[in-house]
């Protein structure tokens, strides 16, 4: 296969199959939230349910004084990486024009270079992540296969996308194609791993909210 028959295939069957299951997979993930029910509360209700899930959304956002104490590095090491992730998935012109072609909409791009050294930042901030994630003693031995594996599939299109932008290595047709590969990869592992909280974030501190609000507490 010449670079510009995978360059091809990566941008077309391959981008469709991915596309398929990412989409196909969060359907299922929260019909699976969805539908699973939960028991009916006999108890009397001492608050609001929509309160108390609206409530968590919003104060789980941003960190209290003690959690921020605590674990002050991987707060701002994580706002660090996901900030850097929205810029450079959704503020880069190219990726831009792809969700034009996809959904017909669009929105005002940021310059390269500043998306080039947004890229170069988040890579930073996820390599640190990882060093502190295995040097830290608990957060070693609570880690699995599917922290790493959600760690290197986020990290790998933004190494293959700084690549592919400065023509770092191979030509130009081939950086892409192992970039848009990249992406496809995350695409295809999203729903399936820890990285459906991107998703699911929001219902599930609605629900924990909302459980704790029907009791009159705070969650």
């Amino acid at each position: 296969m010449t670079d510009a028959e995978f360059l091809l295939w990566v941008r077309g069957p391959a981008f469709n199959i991915a596309l398929f299951i990412m989409l196909a997979g969060i359907v299922v993930r929260f019909m699976e939230i969805l539908l699973m029910g939960r028991k009916t509360n006999l108890a009397e209700a001492r608050g609001s349910e929509m309160a108390g899930g609206l409530n968590t959304i919003w104060r789980r956002t941003l960190p209290d004084a003690d959690t921020f104490r605590r674990s002050g590095f991987t707060i701002i090491a994580g706002n660090v990486f996901h900030i850097g992730l929205f810029v450079v998935i959704f503020l880069f012109v190219p990726h831009i024009l792809v969700f034009e072609r996809l959904f017909g909409v669009s929105w005002a791009g940021l310059p390269s270079n500043i998306v080039d050294a947004t890229t170069v930042v988040t890579i930073v901030a996820l390599l640190a992540v990882l060093v502190h994630r295995v040097k830290d003693p608990v957060l070693r031995m609570l880690s699995n296969f599917s922290d790493y594996l959600a760690w290197l599939v986020t990290i790998l299109p933004l190494i293959t996308g700084w690549l592919a932008f400065n023509r770092v290595g191979l030509s130009g047709s081939t950086l892409i194609g192992l970039h848009i590969l990249s992406v496809e990869l995350l695409m295809v592992l999203f729903p399936f791993t820890k990285l459906s909280h991107a998703f699911t974030l929001v219902l599930a501190r609605w629900y924990n909210g909302a459980i704790a609000g029907y009791k009159g507490v705070q969650s």
